[in-house]
């Protein structure tokens, strides 16, 4: 039977995975975490942390909030910096982005839908 109410900790439960706490990767699936529906991740970066390469989500469109510091994403046709608590992007599915923390930051982020093998590197793409 799933549990009613869960409770834990996001820097702890998504330790091993990158920060997510939440989305169809949680294990055992009667688990209210483990859900197609959405993913949810708290990732706490040191400044000039960053994703190196393009990447996009084929399916998904994400949602990310910064809690504290600043947090610079790169669009094909813009630059995004989070500077101020609360600022936040949104962006759909097919979009290729990239990250660096412009200083040490907390960042939650929710996707959605959460679909093993969405995220992909793209190659070929100049961060000019």
């Amino acid at each position: 039977m799933q549990p009613k109410v869960v409770y834990g900790n996001a820097v702890v439960e998504g330790e091993n995975r990158w920060g997510w706490f939440m989305g169809h990767f949680i294990t055992p699936e009667d688990d209210p975490r483990s859900t197609e529906m959405l993913e949810v991740k708290w990732a706490i970066h040191k400044a000039g942390d960053s994703r190196t390469d393009w990447a996009v989500n084929n399916q998904a469109a994400t949602l990310s909030i910064l809690i504290h510091g600043q947090f610079r994403l790169q669009f094909e046709d813009r630059e995004i910096l989070l500077s101020r608590e609360g600022d936040y992007v949104l962006w759909c599915a097919g979009v290729p982005h990239w990250w660096v923390a412009e200083s040490d930051c907390t960042i939650l982020t929710v996707r959605w839908p959460s679909k093993p093998g969405d995220s992909v590197a793209l190659a070929g793409m100049s961060k000019s």
